[in-house]
């Protein structure tokens, strides 16, 4: 009998005593499986390191844990790495592939939970949700007429960015009787005709957006790609929302353009730095929704992260390329097949 294929976890899977953070009935998938045995990291360093690996055929890592191209010397054993989400910004994927490692994500699961977190963001500050919940419940209930919401038929939604999420986001909008732009330079405008979106430059993005939503990855492209110049660019009425990736946005620069009332408001979900220290003065502002990278969330969600995961693991283990692979090119390297054909053996005893 072939001996069980050994599954890591990081330790951003865990809280300070231990108990995994993002478990659900989905998991299940993963806790059943035949032939697995799960491990957590031992530790949570800085950057994952090549003793932490050395002993994995499979690891599972969360957004907080960074792999370079010094995690994998000398490993000839790790065959895949797995995120439950899309974002890979702190995973050096050159380096990952010239170790001869698939990178897995789960689009599938995140593309309607991260769009829904979009739209309740919008309606969360068009209808200045939480500043009327605050003076309702201190008893300021003839303040909340002075603080009107905006309605959104005719206005502009825009999206910086529109992969899966940002497709998905305009689906759901259709009801709404909004007027659709974005920017994305990798489409074209028959890759947006189903859901209304009219593709523009940037200026006119942030000049003409109403509510704003930042849905593009973060590269060294993309990394402070909003700063004053594009929010002075911004109506005053206007509303930023940020799902993807905190550093896209000059943090300093949107403390200063939503305390000077350069824009109405925003929403964020993630920041420059994660987690935000408690004393970042964002989280001061009364014109700022904020949430811990995890607006998305929910049970459907996490369900369908660890049930495809479960699934990835698994065609792996049948000699199959899995699902959702990034670098894909992996697949075909000597170095790779090898490692795979001695995990295959092993495990088949």
């Amino acid at each position: 009998m072939g001996r069980k294929a050994r599954v890591g976890f990081t330790q951003d899977y865990y809280d300070k005593d231990g108990n995994f953070v993002l478990y659900c009935p989905g998991f299940r998938s993963l806790e059943e499986m035949p032939g697995i045995e799960r491990e957590a990291f031992a530790e949570k360093l800085p950057e994952v390191t090549p003793r932490q690996i050395e002993n994995y055929d499979i690891v599972v890592t969360r957004t907080f844990s960074r792999w370079t191209e010094r995690s994998f010397v000398g490993n000839d054993r790790l065959l895949s790495l797995h995120r439950n989400g899309v974002g890979y910004d702190r995973v050096d994927v050159p380096a990952l592939t010239g170790a001869g490692v698939l990178l897995c994500i789960t689009p599938d699961a995140v593309r309607r939970p991260v769009a829904v977190a979009i739209i309740t963001f919008l309606l969360a500050l068009s209808t200045r949700l939480f500043l009327k919940h605050r003076l309702t419940s201190e008893g300021q209930w003839g303040e909340v007429a002075k603080h009107n919401g905006y309605g959104l038929v005719g206005r502009t939604l825009g999206s910086l960015g529109v992969g899966n999420i940002g497709h998905e986001m305009y689906r759901l909008a259709r009801p709404f009787g909004m007027r659709h732009i974005a920017y994305d330079p990798y489409l074209k405008p028959e890759d947006l005709s189903d859901v209304g979106v009219t593709l523009v430059d940037m200026d006119t993005l942030f000049s003409e957006s109403d509510f704003l939503s930042i849905s593009c990855p973060l590269n060294e492209k993309t990394r402070h790609l909003v700063g004053e110049r594009e929010l002075k660019k911004m109506k005053p009425t206007a509303f930023l929302i940020n799902t993807a990736r905190g550093p896209i946005i000059d943090e300093a620069v949107l403390y200063k353009a939503l305390r000077e009332k350069w824009i109405e408001g925003a929403a964020l979900d993630v920041f420059d730095q994660e987690p935000t220290p408690p004393d970042n003065p964002l989280l001061k502002l009364d014109n700022v929704i904020v949430t811990a990278h995890a607006m998305c969330f929910t049970d459907q969600f996490l369900n369908a992260v660890w049930e495809i995961i479960a699934k990835q693991i698994g065609q792996l283990m049948k000699g199959e390329m899995p699902d959702g692979v990034v670098n894909r090119e992996v697949w075909d390297q000597p170095k790779f097949q090898s490692k795979l054909e001695r995990f295959l053996e092993q495990i088949k005893g």
